[in-house]
């Protein structure tokens, strides 16, 4: 039981203490996950960051549910889940109830200003401290340039990008071993 109240309480505070979405989110859930409790290793988490990313609903959510399986399985999941989602429940229901009444208000538009600021530079970070993991040789900095630029400029669905970099990465990874022997 304790196990699942850590699982709780972890991901409980990680989302109620991080703004922004799922990727601003990732730093502190690195910190968490690989560096404090050591739940996973930095390669498993940019696994459950990539599975995360590639399946429906909130990358941290997602992740918070990979994490909770591997440490106790099913009730694991649920407790890290239910902790992830926790804390945003109850923000969201106190802002729907309080923001109508204020968003009207320059200094509420100011901070709202703020915020988003500083969400762009945690998903930054974020994206910085993943690409010294994924982006390791010349093929890989290709793909990533890539696939930046058609997320940028082409009107396709990041599910086809993600598809065309897992194939082209199954095909490369085929051609180097059939090469090899």
């Amino acid at each position: 039981m304790k196990e699942l109240w850590e699982l709780f309480s972890s991901f409980a505070r990680i989302g109620g203490f991080t703004f922004g979405g799922g990727y601003a989110m990732l730093p502190m859930l690195q910190k968490e996950v690989v560096e404090k409790r050591q739940w996973a290793t930095e390669d498993e988490m940019l696994d459950y960051f990539a599975i995360g990313q590639c399946t429906p609903g909130v990358i941290f959510i997602n992740t918070a549910t990979f994490i909770g399986y591997k440490q106790k399985g099913i009730p694991g999941a649920i407790a890290a889940t239910v902790g992830s989602v926790f804390p945003s429940l109850c923000i969201v229901m106190f802002i729907a109830a309080v923001l109508k009444n204020f968003a009207e208000l320059a200094v509420v538009q100011h901070a709202f200003a703020g915020i988003r600021v500083v969400v762009s530079v945690l998903i930054l970070n974020a994206v910085m401290g993943l690409r010294k993991k994924s982006i390791v040789d010349k093929l890989c900095v290709v793909i990533a340039a890539v696939s930046f630029l058609v997320s940028v400029w082409v009107d396709v669905s990041p599910v086809w990008i993600v598809l065309a970099a897992a194939i082209l990465g199954i095909a490369v990874s085929c051609g180097r071993e059939a090469k090899e022997k």
